[in-house]
This record gives C-alpha cells, sequence and structure tokens, in this order.
C-alpha cells in the first residue's frame, strides 16, 4: 500500500535522515489527522531522525500534541509580524484569532510536549521597520528564521502568477537593516536573496520535478536543482532531532 511505498523510497538506506511537512497549510486535510499520522509514521516506521512541519498555526489543537507530539521534533509556526494590523496587510488574518496569543499558546503546548518551537518570518515592505527583539525573546524559539521576500516567476510575479508579491519586495539593503535591528538575537537565522536563488531554478521558475512514484528519489532531485555546496553553506544543516537538542522543556 502507500506506507509501503513511502518506506521503499524513503528508508533509512536512502541516508534520509529529516522530513518537513509544509503547504499550503498541512493542518487542513482532516483536521490534522492526514499530517499526524505521516509524522507518526516517519518517527516510527522510518526512524528519521527528525521530523517537522511548518504551519500557520491557526488549526493546531491540544489534542494534536497529545496524540501526535512525542512523534514530532520540530513545529515551525509562520510569523511575520507581531502588528495585527500588519498581519491584515500581509493577509496573515486567522479570522476571529489573534495571531500573536495563539503563538504564545503554541509555543506553551510544545513545551509541555517536548517539541521544538521554532519561528519563520518572511521579511517584506509592511514589516520591514519593525523592532521584534522582544517578542522573539519572550518566545524563545530555537531557530527564527528570517526570509528576504522572494520573488518567483509563475509563483507569484508574472502574468501567469498565483499570487502579486511584486509589491512586497524589499531591497538587499532593507532586509540588511533589519537584521542588523535583530543582531543581539541569538537564535537569528538569516536568508537572503541570494542565498535562497538556487530555488528560483530553471530559467527563473519554480518548476515541479517530475514525480518520485516515476522516477525514484536520486532522478527527482538532481531534475530540481537542489545545490547540496549552497544548502550547507547557508547552514542548511543543523542539529534537528530534539534527542540530541538537550533542551529545557
Amino acid at each position: 500500500g502507500a506506507w509501503g511505498l513511502c518506506t521503499s523510497f524513503f528508508g533509512p538506506s536512502l541516508g534520509m535522515e529529516k522530513i518537513n511537512f509544509s503547504g499550503g497549510e498541512p493542518f487542513l486535510q482532516d483536521r490534522g489527522e492526514f499530517v499526524g499520522k505521516l509524522v507518526q509514521f516517519c518517527k516510527q516506521e522510518l526512524e528519521l531522525p527528525s521530523v517537522s512541519i511548518v504551519s500557520n498555526g491557526s488549526l493546531i489543537r491540544r489534542q494534536w500534541f497529545e496524540k501526535y507530539g512525542e512523534y514530532l521534533d520540530i513545529l515551525a509556526i509562520s510569523c511575520d509580524s507581531f502588528d495585527e494590523d500588519v498581519n491584515v496587510l500581509i493577509g496573515r488574518r486567522q479570522g476571529k484569532k489573534n495571531h500573536v496569543e495563539n503563538l504564545h499558546k503554541l509555543r506553551q503546548w510544545c513545551r509541555e510536549y517536548a517539541v521544538a518551537f521554532k519561528i519563520n518570518s518572511v521579511i517584506n515592505r509592511f514589516n520591514v521597520e519593525e523592532d521584534m527583539n522582544e517578542q522573539i525573546k519572550a518566545l524563545n524559539p530555537v531557530r527564527w528564521k528570517v526570509f528576504q521576500c522572494l520573488l518567483i516567476e509563475g509563483e507569484n510575479s508574472g502574468e501567469d502568477a498565483l499570487r502579486e508579491a511584486e509589491k512586497f519586495v524589499i531591497s538587499d539593503e532593507d532586509f540588511d537593516r533589519f537584521l542588523d535591528r535583530h543582531k543581539n538575537v541569538s537564535c537569528l537565522v538569516p536568508e537572503s536573496n541570494q542565498k535562497m536563488r538556487f530555488l528560483n531554478c530553471r530559467n527563473g521558475r519554480k518548476e515541479p520535478s517530475k514525480s518520485i512514484l516515476d522516477v525514484g528519489v536520486e532522478a527527482a532531485i538532481k531534475f530540481s536543482g537542489f545545490d547540496e555546496k549552497m544548502f550547507l553553506k547557508r547552514g542548511g544543516k543543523y542539529v534537528w532531532s530534539k534527542a540530541d537538542m538537550k533542551l529545557d522543556w
């Protein structure tokens, strides 16, 4: 069945160490049950050292942590601003929920269920002047990944774009100023346009690779434009298993 296919494609024999589920929103399908079962399978059956999820956090419930928390190493929450008005401008509004309050609740659940907590922020025209020092230090994530807003042809720019991101774009100088303002945040991991450029492969477009079901993992990675040297240079490999983090839960 499907689980057997997963084992043959992603088993330990291929040297796989880490899998990350992102979207879209991973918790949309079956109210998180689908991604929960995937997480459990990857940790129990594939015995992967690191299993992580990137989410906006709006659909995560305590019950999910009770059921699947032990199998998850890292939960990364997307948070571009601690100002609710800015979140509305960016499109991060979560219905009637307060995004910042929800962030603190998720942080507490990660402590309770021994899941490493990470924050991802995309720096753009609407949040580039924000000072996030106090809020990030209060949340104390293991990593704060800070991305410069990136244009990808066909995804968020150009005639066939799914979203229009041109109005969000900032200069390298703007991004550097934001980084300088937060240089004392020890968990900060910056991702500039220069370092992330390899994502913009194949003539500036983000083209999907062939299906691993058709060509296998190695061939799909070859087609994807993955650059191992750049991956390592930008700090892509780090201590990513919660068993090795020695965190004070």
